[in-house]
């Protein structure tokens, strides 16, 4: 009772951690229920399937599940023909999917699916996609098509495929997208089979029919039904999902370290104000375990009534989220928000966790509070720092440090997450030490108006040497504010300068032929540039010694047309993978393409890693041979040689124009990510940098009164004010850049390495002065708002 009764009763000084909570509470949720809504669902095509049959899966060098190991046509015709008996089906489809684009007036037609939307034609009765005129394709020269495409039957149609532009006939047309050829150019095109559709007969049992499905697949694969369905995405699709969610999570991690700092630091801002009124609970009786049950408790009744508030606020700002990332095309198509119950419950969770986490130290501290500070200040204990948080804060400060020169050494892929890491870390670190520098910087900046015989210096001054603890847990969110407006900023800045100098010094003098609204170069693309790197990726499969009866490795390996590496029967591997993968030079090692054939190849070298050689290369001629739907990636073309732009669908690029728009490529993306994490963590911190220092002005009410008593106007008091709130925002904006500045050193000294190229630390001072403007202006004006209104209360 005694607790609801404090909240009730204290209502304004616990408004601060409410609000805090809600927007943490609110931006958990929003993402949340996005991560949900975003998850793969059941493609249209596959609407009419009863259940899939599927291949065995392979794994990646880490054993993580990954793509499934074609079957070879040998092996998927007795499994058809038994899929074929199942009692309730009405036929098994082997369904295949590659390259094929149309090509109009000299351009390719925009289409994000086109690298697989081609099929044999069997494929459309998966939908089902029914003929809306013609008839099915026949020959080898025939293709039904989207009536949406406008291709009239009978026309001629110039189709791009792998192996460049063919002429076909349009004999029909279906009511879904894709292009329908004849199941023989379909196995032509992709001969491996990587799925079986089971179509049912009207009514059919669909369990009976998955049962009886299993049985016949056995050892030799999987079958998959209902949403199970949903793992057949197309790689699109599949990447703007691993965007939209790698988006999604950043905000959410942001939002979760931003309320848990924020959280914490107004908590301890009020308790640290109510130092007497806990001594007067000592005086009465109360137990140091019965204050810490109180300030937990308090804080617990706070969390939930800003979860609740927060998981409604968060659902209502679903659509504005997923309206932001359709907008930056990080979404599957179509997608929709679907609210279910256990974003909220692990939002609400977390609000109520995250709040008595930061009561934690707020009640630690309270239960050692004497029953004699009933008859002190409530600021006496604001002196100083406890041995407790200069271990904690110098312990902080050290693991800030290593995760700082952690980024300098970190590979690419994880440079930007340590650099995040780092920087909450040195923000943890200077909340907790913060004590130690207002004092002195207050004096240091207070100094100069010392002489001017004015008395707001000397009050904001003797404020801030007296009562550092309070200073402290003002500045707090101040540096997170700032800290993460430098680092985001500053990141973007950086990268936007290394990588495209980092990446045209690497390919200094060539030029580069580019896909140009396709997905890769063809073979025709490949044989008008015959010089030249001209890599042809395909995924493989490394499989198990027959004895280990382990699960296969899948790897990317890149077919080279190079000299050097163009040898049947050989591979060259980089040491990383040849360590992960167990294997030496001369060793033999089986190798399974996507047409489901294992090939032996010798393992003629073991070469330091070299990114642009591959880590597993073989011949250009062995890949196309057992993967004819592979596309080639961008073809260098040495100094000295005439590149060709004569095929429709590419482009030229010197140099710099291809590290620029190679960059340019994710630039939008990273651009618009930092943007949207910088306005949530200054956003955020602004929010908490007006609740504290409302709450600060709230619980100064008292020293107001015998400052206005003592002779002070209304306008010196005001004055006065602005003067602290702006020494603490300058202290706590100093600290935020200072936090910042190793991780981006560390950054910008392993992009240099990375990038081989002289890479400086970039800051942009734009965002960097917008952020602390705005946390000044809301600064003040919260501190200006009560203060005015509790002199006004006074006066009145």
């Amino acid at each position: 009772m005694l607790i609801l009764a404090n909240v009730r009763e204290r209502w304004s000084g616990f408004l601060g951690a409410f609000v805090a909570v809600l927007v943490g509470v609110a931006l958990i949720t929003t993402t949340l229920v996005i991560y949900d809504s975003a998850k793969a669902k059941v493609q249209p095509r596959y609407q009419g399937t009863a259940a899939l049959a599927l291949p065995p899966q392979a794994v990646d060098v880490g054993g993580s599940p990954e793509d499934r190991m074609p079957w070879s046509e040998t092996e998927a015709k007795p499994l058809v023909s038994g899929l074929e008996k199942v009692p309730g089906v009405a036929g098994a489809v082997v369904d295949r999917s590659f390259y094929a684009q149309a090509i109009r007036n000299g351009k390719p037609v925009t289409d994000e699916g086109a690298l697989e939307s081609g099929h044999g034609f069997s494929s459309a009765r998966m939908a089902p996609y029914k003929l809306v005129s013609g008839r099915a394709p026949a020959a080898a020269g025939e293709v039904v098509v989207d009536r949406a495409l406008g291709a009239a039957v009978g026309s001629e149609l110039t189709v791009n495929v792998t192996q460049g532009r063919q002429q076909f006939k349009v004999v029909g047309t279906v009511d879904g997208p894709g292009y329908y050829f004849s199941e023989q150019f379909a196995a032509h095109q992709q001969p491996g089979v990587s799925t079986i559709a089971l179509i049912p007969d009207k009514g059919a049992d669909t369990g009976a029919i998955v049962s009886a499905a299993k049985k016949v697949v056995g050892e030799h694969g999987s079958v998959v039904s209902g949403d199970g369905r949903a793992e057949l995405q197309p790689e699109y699709i599949e990447h703007k999902r691993f965007l939209g969610v790698q988006l999604i999570s950043a905000m959410a991690i942001l939002g979760l370290f931003t309320t848990v700092f924020v959280v914490a630091s107004m908590l301890v801002l009020s308790t640290g104000m109510r130092r007497r009124e806990i001594g007067l609970l000592r005086t009465i009786g109360a137990s140091p375990k019965q204050v810490r049950r109180m300030i937990l408790g308090e804080a617990a009744v706070v969390g939930l009534a800003g979860s609740i508030v927060g998981c409604v606020a968060g659902v209502a700002a679903s659509p504005l989220l997923l309206s932001i990332l359709k907008g930056l095309d990080v979404t599957p198509p179509g997608m929709r928000i679907d609210v279910a119950a256990w974003p909220l419950l692990v939002a609400s969770v977390i609000g109520i966790g995250v709040s008595v986490i930061g009561a934690w130290a707020a009640g630690r501290k309270a239960a050692k509070v004497a029953p004699i500070e009933a008859l002190l200040d409530s600021r006496s204990a604001n002196q100083g720092m406890g041995r407790g948080r200069w271990i904690a804060g110098l312990s902080v400060l050290g693991l800030g440090v290593v995760l700082a020169v952690g980024t300098a050494t970190s590979t690419a892929d994880n440079r930007i997450n340590m650099a995040i890491f780092a920087t909450m870390t040195l923000i943890v670190a200077a909340a907790l030490l913060a004590p130690v520098f207002v004092g002195p910087v207050g004096r240091l900046l207070t100094a100069p108006f010392q002489r001017g015989g004015k008395a707001a210096p000397v009050l904001v001054r003797a404020e801030l040497v007296a009562n550092p603890r309070r200073a402290a847990s003002l500045v707090a969110p101040v540096i997170a504010a700032v800290g993460f407006a430098v680092l985001l900023s500053g990141m973007v800045e950086t990268m936007r300068v290394a990588y495209p100098a980092g990446e045209a010094l690497k390919v200094a003098g060539q030029t580069i032929v580019t896909p140009d609204g396709t997905p890769g170069n063809t073979d025709e693309v490949v044989a008008a540039n015959p010089v030249g790197k001209a890599a042809l990726p395909t995924r493989a499969f490394v499989e198990p010694k027959k004895a280990s009866g382990g699960t296969a490795t899948v790897l990317d390996v890149l077919g080279s047309r190079d000299p050097k590496w163009n040898k049947q029967g050989q591979a060259v591997l980089g040491e990383k993978t040849a360590g992960e993968l167990g294997l030496k030079q001369g060793q033999n090692v089986p190798v399974r393409f996507a047409d489901g054939a294992t090939v032996t190849l010798t393992v003629a070298k073991v070469l330091p890693d070299d990114p642009a050689r591959g880590d597993f290369v073989v011949a250009r001629d062995l890949v196309r041979a057992h993967d004819p739907a592979a596309l080639t990636d961008d073809i260098f073309v040495p100094a000295g040689l005439k590149a060709s732009a004569a095929v429709p669908g590419v482009a030229l690029h010197d140099a710099a124009q291809f590290a620029l728009a190679d960059y340019n490529t994710d630039a939008k993306l990273t651009d618009s990510l930092a943007m949207m994490l910088i306005v949530i963590a200054v956003g955020y911190s602004v929010i908490a940098v007006a609740n504290s220092m409302a709450m600060a002005a709230h619980g100064r009410r008292r020293d107001f009164g015998v400052m206005k008593s003592a002779g002070g106007t209304v306008r010196q008091l005001l004055f006065t004010s602005v003067g602290e709130t702006t020494l603490v925002v300058v202290i706590g904006a100093a600290l935020g850049v200072l936090v910042t500045l190793p991780p981006l050193a560390g950054m910008a000294a392993g992009l240099s390495e990375a990038t081989s190229s002289d890479v400086s630390l970039h800051l942009n001072t734009g965002t960097i002065v917008t952020a602390v403007l705005g946390t000044l202006a809301a600064a003040v004006l919260a501190g200006v708002a009560v203060t005015a209104k509790t002199l006004k209360r006074q006066t009145a």
